[in-house]
């Protein structure tokens, strides 16, 4: 093995050494507005609320031209059970104009309305998109960065019609968020059910506010990590040969109910992607 390859190796332990500690840590350590780009937490939009989203995603590839993707998410508060939520993707790279890749329609039911331990919320969502779509809302199966090398214009032929589930698991514990996902998504063609996970820890900078109106005060930031991959398929449940990420991701709560949300990423596997930039801005309001 030669001196680069030990030198990847050994970064990418650390990552995922500094991963587990900061959930270890959390299981021993109020939720504000967490800044998770792929874990989903049980908190719920407020019922009669909107929120407005626009997140664009910078990616490298391990070989070809680097990847932008972009989603427009329009969530609403239906009841405090249920929350429904529209995704509108488009990508562009590569020398190939912006173009429009599909949307998905995403419902999340959460199953125990008083608060508890492990709080759990079921999702289900249905995708209709083309190969072109570079939003990586999750990873699955045997995802890879061969599946992002693609150009644009030979990818956007390419139509899926996905069932996406996921049994999210989250706590409040102390200053912490904690929150699980397991994930089981289906081309609806007839392909097996792909799984994936996504595990994550969050906690604002201070739990007090300061007494003060301050945009920069740290009760505004939330800071966290995220670790998420592809787990195999249903006739073969495995972390080998299959992508992984850490994400630090950061929060920033301004008045008016707009976040800023910020996440660098890398890979940890030889099939993942070299690394991603996601950025996010959110407005919430109420529409009655």
């Amino acid at each position: 093995m030669n001196t680069e390859t030990q030198s990847q190796l050994k970064l990418r332990r650390a990552c995922l050494g500094v991963a587990l500690a900061l959930l270890l840590a959390a299981c021993a350590a109020s939720a504000q507005e967490t800044p998770y780009f792929i874990t989903y937490d049980h908190h719920m939009e407020e019922p009669g609320s909107i929120e407005l989203s626009f997140s664009p995603l910078f990616g490298t590839p391990k070989e070809g031209k680097r990847l932008v993707g972009s989603t427009v998410e329009i969530e609403y508060g239906t009841t405090a059970w249920w929350t429904s939520e529209l995704y509108l993707d488009d990508a562009a790279g590569g020398g190939s104009p912006a173009i429009f890749t599909g949307f998905r329609l995403e419902n999340r039911f959460r199953l125990l309305m008083d608060e508890r331990t492990v709080n759990p919320v079921l999702y289900v969502e249905y995708e209709d998109t083309t190969g072109a779509d570079r939003a990586i809302k999750e990873v699955v199966g045997f995802d890879s960065w061969r599946d992002f090398a693609e150009p644009l214009q030979e990818a956007r032929h390419e139509r899926e019609h996905e069932l996406e589930t996921k049994l999210i698991l989250s706590s409040n514990v102390d200053s912490w968020n904690i929150a699980g996902n397991a994930i089981a998504e289906k081309n609806l063609a007839g392909d097996p059910w792909e799984l994936g996970y996504a595990v994550a820890a969050s906690r604002p900078l201070a739990l007090a506010a300061s007494g003060r109106d301050c945009v920069a005060c740290a009760e505004n930031f939330t800071v966290g990590v995220e670790l998420y991959g592809g787990a195999g398929d249903q006739n073969r449940l495995t972390f080998a040969g299959t992508a992984h990420y850490i994400a630090p991701t950061v929060a920033w709560s301004l008045p008016r109910g707009v976040t800023l949300r910020f996440s660098p990423g890398w890979g940890l596997t030889g099939a993942s992607n070299r690394s991603f930039v996601r950025f996010g801005i959110s407005y919430e309001g109420r529409i009655r």
